[in-house]
């Protein structure tokens, strides 16, 4: 055990040192400018700090005009707070989500009061909102309304130099924030508004609560607009900064008490925000650890269990009741049509940038790549919303919304569609329940593994009631148990589910098992559409038959067998025409593996070098690269790989009857 902990201590300081080492001592040229830099800004603070009288700090601070002054800003900067929130937290969504022409040019004029003397902004008021500029006179006349010289003229001032910190710092926030989670929001039901306040607002609160922290403390100390376009009028529009302005002429040391008073209440406002301008929104809570896969607690049902097929409180997640087949004619990126009779589950399969998420985004609208001509049922949906086609969403990642519940999350979609509150709350733990997550209802994302997370989405999607299912990959981050589990419940869902599913998956067992068609995409269109086991026996794609285990040769048919277009040639029983493109397969216990070149009747034999070993179950594949050849995989069993004696780096031959090679025409 010490052994050990010395072992565990070394390490420790190893890395310690290296820590240090990785430490960089900045170069003098640079350090000396910096140290001066520092010092330049603190020490007029520190005059403040010097100069002010702390004995009579007390007094001056509770004069009758500093205490009339004090309420007269925080009066105006709460008021102007209030405006800036009104209209600055649209504009910074606007600039943050909306691509439109001139958005550099309103960018720059809300960034214009931050870098405008102040004195210039209060002339440019005048000339906008006084009583001769371009709309006052109309104010005046129709309301009765003079923003000059009255306190609502302070707030017009503070509001024109502030609300740009609010724009500037929650623009950032929505920059940071995944569009995925109000994507997702949209397809479970929820308008653009309700996924504003309900989504958006919560997930950058870090940003909203940071710029109406640095806007409110910019309007607290607002003076050369103010002074220029509301005057200095004593408890109409002259606030603290003002104030401060005139006690520098009579008492000198008083203004220096309120510059300190406005000091420190910057500096509060500095030391609450730590740091955080932007205010980044965090996508998963940071309180608690996430937690491994556990199993239910008891009283807990998973998936598999006899109350699952009718939920907690006996209450049976429902059905929308109708039958909904699928028409959508997509084009774009993507270039194919798709039918499909109510009950129907598609499996997308293909390689990365094949189009599948592509797809999927079109059939919800949420693309510009590809449109999507989008029937279902008698309904003709292509020209609505994403949140009123009825279209449920699981993207890769879940996007569970990180400021709610489990249950709160898989509610979400009931709610958005006017289920009431305790409907839509027991609906959700039933499919929570079904799931095998219901012990976990209370828990936010951040408290959950990968695979509960997954789970809690998939019963989010499940539970809104949709026309048409969209899963992107819903079970790749279960393990192998919890997936088993999670698959019997969809397919048990799913063969009753009057709409029509599409899984995007790379999982073969996946692909059979759930769906009653594979549609292979290669480029954006459709390379294949059939049942899973024609898809198995005749692949038309490579990337398929490596899929599905198998070893995928493409080449042109000649007049002694097939030649590769990866070089080399291939003996096959079967004919084709001379110059007709295929696809030859050869399952992987197909290809024989010695030691010498082997004799008698194979005709495709190849030297080669063993490159890889993996274990599939009971029995064992071997990647064998080949100057000759395209690389092939081989299964055996442990038993002949002991005795043919393989490792990685092996010379070994390869052989293939031409009997057991499948050629697809393409």
């Amino acid at each position: 055990m010490s052994r050990l902990r010395s072992r565990a201590d070394t390490r420790s300081g190893t890395r310690v040192r290296t820590r240090a080492r990785a430490r960089t001592r900045p170069p003098l040229a640079l350090a000396l400018p910096a140290l001066l830099a520092v010092a330049f800004l603190l020490l007029p603070l520190v005059g403040i700090l010097v100069r002010t009288q702390w004995g009579e700090l007390g007094d001056h601070l509770t004069s009758p005009g500093v205490v009339e002054a004090l309420k007269l800003s925080l009066l105006v900067s709460l008021w102007a707070l209030a405006l800036s929130l009104l209209l600055g937290v649209p504009l910074a969504w606007l600039l943050a989500r909306v691509e439109f022409k001139g958005k550099a040019l309103v960018r720059s004029l809300v960034l214009l009061p931050m870098v405008l003397p102040p004195t210039v902004g209060g002339v440019a008021l005048l000339l906008g909102f006084g009583r001769r500029g371009l709309l006052g006179p109309w104010l005046e006349g129709t309301f009765g309304i003079t923003l000059p010289f009255h306190t609502s003229g302070a707030v017009v001032a503070a509001t024109f130099v502030a609300m740009p910190f609010l724009v500037i710092s929650l623009e950032g926030a929505l920059g940071g924030l995944r569009q995925r989670y109000e994507e997702t929001a949209a397809s479970l039901g929820a308008s653009p508004v309700r996924v504003f306040f309900t989504v958006t607002l919560p997930m950058v609160a870090p940003g909203l609560i940071a710029g109406a922290a640095l806007t409110w403390a910019r309007a607290l100390g607002e003076f050369g607009a103010t002074i220029t376009f509301a005057g200095n009028l004593p408890g109409t529009t002259q606030t603290l900064p003002l104030q401060v302005y005139l006690l520098l002429q009579d008492k000198p040391e008083a203004a220096t008490s309120v510059s300190l008073l406005l000091l420190a209440i910057a500096m509060g406002v500095l030391i609450a925000l730590r740091g955080h301008w932007t205010g980044t929104p965090v996508a998963r809570e940071a309180a608690p650890a996430p937690v491994p896969e556990e199993p239910p607690t008891e009283g807990a049902h998973t998936a598999g269990s006899a109350r699952t097929t009718t939920g907690v409180g006996g209450v049976a997640p429902p059905h929308d009741g109708g039958r909904w087949p699928l028409h959508a004619t997509v084009t774009g990126f993507n270039e194919l049509t798709l039918d499909a009779e109510p009950g129907t589950t598609i499996a997308v399969v293909g390689e990365n940038g094949a189009g599948k998420t592509t797809l999927l985004r079109a059939l919800l609208g949420l693309t510009p790549r590809a449109h999507a001509e989008l029937r279902l049922g008698d309904t003709d949906v292509t020209a609505l919303p994403p949140h009123r086609r009825q279209v449920a969403w699981v993207p890769q990642d879940g996007a569970l919304f990180p400021h709610l519940t489990a249950v709160a999350n898989t509610a979400y979609g009931l709610r958005a569609r006017g289920v009431p509150r305790a409907q839509a709350r027991r609906e959700a733990l039933a499919w929570l329940d079904r799931l095998g997550v219901l012990h976990l209802a209370d828990r936010r994302p951040a408290q959950l593994s990968g695979g509960q997370a997954q789970r809690v989405a998939l019963a989010r999607a499940l539970a809104a009631r949709p026309r048409l299912l969209l899963l992107d990959e819903p079970l790749a981050a279960l393990d192998q148990t919890t997936r088993a589990r999670v698959r019997h419940t969809l397919r048990t869902h799913l063969a009753g589910f009057g709409g029509v599913c599409l899984i995007v998956t790379h999982d073969p067992v996946e692909a059979v098992s759930l769906a009653d068609r594979v549609l292979v995409l290669a480029d954006g269109r459709a390379l294949q559409d059939a049942p899973p086991a024609e898809v198995t026996r005749h692949p038309r794609s490579p990337w398929v038959a490596r899929m599905l285990g198998r070893n995928a040769w493409p080449g042109t048919a000649s007049a002694d067998g097939l030649t590769l277009a990866a070089g080399g040639r291939l003996v096959v029983a079967e004919a084709l025409p001379e110059g007709a493109k295929a696809l030859a397969i050869i399952a992987p216990e197909a290809v024989s593996v010695y030691t010498d070149r082997p004799g008698g009747s194979p005709r495709n034999v190849w030297p080669g070098t063993v490159r890889e070993i993996t274990a599939v179950g009971s029995r064992l594949r071997v990647l064998v690269a080949s100057d000759t050849a395209p690389d092939l995989v081989a299964e055996i069993t442990p038993d002949a790989a002991a005795e043919l004696g393989l490792v990685d780096g092996a010379s070994v031959w390869t052989s293939v009857k031409a009997t057991e090679v499948t050629l697809v025409r393409l």
